[in-house]
């Protein structure tokens, strides 16, 4: 299969499982995809590259928008879902079915699967079983690469470049699957980046190494109002309670930081907000008619990545 550069096209077949996976060359050609498949929705509404390929969409934890973005990127595509998202604990997982054999069993059904999955490595465990392309959706407080390319392309989409910006990141640093795999693709750029939380959320530290060991600038502090006159992306986090075992814990850090008009009057006029969402309370409602708010603009770009990713493994451009 080849890509249009007439090259062989790299997608063909792979799994998604991690952003160690992609290198600079290989990014900016996923982007440029995207920004095919969001030119065509935009005059179109869709297209039909992908009619009579079928995805399941496997979720073994709640999901809203990225079981919604992947299932909407599919129909699209002009193909179908196999859409297993609510009540797992019903099905015969519960009855002790182990993930490779789910995973053998979806693929007499499916050209392509999604995962989510609590534990992390799952995605990998499930690759090595599955004979189709696997998309890893979130393994645990692992990885979530699809969230981290549709986050760098807002970037590079709403401020025009990637490299030279100043970036921080704010909140659930330690568990945010979604912070370490961006982390690990902006450290491929020329960017500094600033990490904000409270001592116990603190990104791990082997992440902090390799964004030092790529020779980016790197920066802890626990307070916004350090770096919010500064920066060009504003990365919010949630602080995610399915990952406490002590609730009051949980409840102390939930709203450790709040992003304010007030705090938006101290930022850069040409900075974003951004946020993977769900939010609970650490962006206020009165931001979002802020045109630096670029959370939801950020959403609909997930289906453009994921569109590209679904078109790119199944060799349809």
């Amino acid at each position: 299969m080849s890509g249009a550069s007439g090259k062989p096209d790299w997608l063909v077949g792979q799994d998604i499982l991690t952003v160690k996976q992609f290198d600079a060359e290989q990014l900016a050609d996923i982007f440029e995809r995207t920004d095919r498949m969001r030119d065509i929705v935009r005059q179109r509404g869709g297209t039909d590259i992908l009619a009579r390929r079928v995805l399941a969409a496997l979720f073994y934890e709640p999901s809203t928008r990225t079981s919604a973005s992947f299932i909407a990127a599919m129909e699209r595509l002009g193909g179908s879902v196999i859409p297993i998202t609510q009540g797992v604990q019903f099905s015969s997982v519960s009855k002790g079915e182990s993930l490779p054999d789910t995973i053998r069993t979806l693929e007499q059904y499916a050209d392509v699967i999604v995962l989510r999955h609590p534990l992390v490595g799952s995605a990998s465990e499930a690759a090595e079983a599955a004979s189709v392309p696997v998309l890893n959706a979130g393994d645990g407080a692992g990885e979530h690469p699809t969230q981290a390319l549709l986050d760098l392309y807002t970037i590079r989409d709403e401020l025009g470049r990637l490299d030279g910006l100043k970036i921080a990141m704010v909140g659930d640093l330690r568990f945010g699957r979604t912070v370490h795999s961006l982390t690990r693709l902006l450290s491929k750029y020329d960017v500094e980046l600033s990490f904000v939380s409270p001592e116990i959320l603190r990104l791990p530290l082997d992440l902090m190494n390799e964004a030092r060991d790529a020779g980016l600038k790197v920066r802890e502090t626990y307070s916004v109002a350090d770096v919010i006159d500064q920066v060009d992306v504003l990365y919010m986090t949630r602080v995610q309670k399915e990952r406490f075992t002590d609730l009051e814990q949980y409840e102390e850090l939930k709203g450790f930081y709040v992003i304010t008009p007030e705090l938006m009057r101290q930022a850069r006029r040409d900075m974003i907000v951004m946020h993977p969402l769900p939010r609970v309370g650490e962006i206020a409602p009165e931001v979002d008619d802020d045109p630096r708010a670029a959370y939801f603009r950020q959403v609909k770009n997930g289906m453009y990545v994921r569109m590209a990713l679904l078109a790119g493994v199944l060799g349809k451009e």
